[in-house]
């Protein structure tokens, strides 16, 4: 694994798949590594609004009703959020900041595979303090309406407030699912799809203005641009070598993703936008007149790999095999116990 990052990055890009992921620039955000022993399966991610520089995550499963805010400059976790008024978490796998200053917690995994009949997420404001706190939570029940999925992404569009699911690529295809107008915690609330989501999907995003929407699986990502109420494909956008994918976010100004990855000292890697991949509100920032987007950050890469240099090709190849054995192991050992 590390071999291959340094052999990437002495080029100056890092190739995963067919795409090439072009280093922040020098305005862009740092990473940072998640320090805290606490957190080991880091499976969502949400850029503060209150706080600059707070990244809102939390554990995958096996660790109770927590939320860590975690300092993107230093890494160290400044507040634990304990939940009450909600029952033990299952398989929280996403979390997403509304436009009333919420946060809503994803607990939509399904390990067995889509077998469980409902799902939940958790509503709480984010804390005006950054201290170690528990606060009530409002428990949603949540259903879709073609049955039973295995899902990993959830978020809130940052304008309408409405929540949105993205259920992964085995279920027979994935897909985006939109729910209510409003949530409501005395029934169920149904989930319906609106788009096919061809794409292992481990997480997703709204940027800031709610004009892009970001996908990302292991080992790649696709962005959409947002037009009523619907997702319209720009093509696929840059991720990082990691672990294991699971969490991306924008940063508040919808100029870079901010992708995170599972395990002990996990990595958050920024990677730019440009281009039409940019949020019209970053765009019309500096100026543009919203043309077409490029297909990577760079504008060089594609997704059918012509512009691949095969030495890339064979070592991106070698760590998607190896990543997909752990994460099949994992899984498996999660069904048994």
């Amino acid at each position: 694994m590390r071999s291959l990052l340094c052999a990437a990055g002495a080029a100056g890009a890092l190739w995963v798949g067919a795409v090439a992921v072009v280093p922040a620039a020098a305005d862009e955000p740092d990473g940072f590594t998640i320090g805290d022993p606490r957190i080991t399966e880091s499976s969502g991610l949400a850029a503060s609004r209150a706080h600059p520089g707070i990244y809102w995550t939390h554990n995958d499963s096996d660790d109770g009703p927590y939320v860590y805010a975690v300092d993107g400059r230093t890494g160290r976790t400044v507040a634990r959020i304990t939940l009450r008024g909600i029952g033990a978490p299952r398989d929280v796998e996403a979390i997403s900041l509304g436009p009333d200053g919420d946060l809503y917690l994803g607990d939509i995994g399904d390990n067995l595979g889509g077998s469980w009949d409902h799902v939940w997420i958790y509503r709480f404001p984010e804390p005006k303090r950054l201290r170690d706190a528990t606060v009530t939570a409002t428990q949603y029940t949540v259903k879709y309406a073609d049955g039973p999925r295995d899902a990993e992404a959830l978020m809130v569009h940052p304008r309408t407030g409405r929540v949105y699911i993205a259920s992964k690529k085995q279920d027979g295809g994935g897909a985006l699912y939109e729910g209510p107008r409003q949530l409501t915690s005395s029934g169920v609330n149904t989930f319906r799809k609106v788009a096919p989501a061809d794409l292992w999907v481990t997480d997703g995003a709204f940027s800031p203005d709610g004009t892009r929407l970001v996908l990302r699986g292991y080992f790649g990502a696709r962005i959409f641009r947002w037009e009523n109420g619907r997702p319209k494909d720009l093509g696929s956008v840059g991720v990082p070598m990691q672990q294991q994918g699971e969490s991306v976010t924008f940063t508040p100004d919808g100029r870079t993703l901010m992708y995170g990855s599972e395990g002990r000292d996990s990595d958050v890697t920024p990677v730019g936008l440009s281009g039409g991949q940019l949020p019209d509100s970053a765009r019309a920032g500096d100026g543009e007149d919203g043309g077409n987007a490029p297909n990577s950050p760079s504008g060089k890469g594609s997704s059918d790999g012509k512009d691949l240099n095969p030495s890339y090709a064979k070592g991106a190849l070698v760590l998607a095999v190896a990543t997909a054995l752990v994460v099949v192991v994992r899984r498996l050992l999660r069904r048994r116990s």
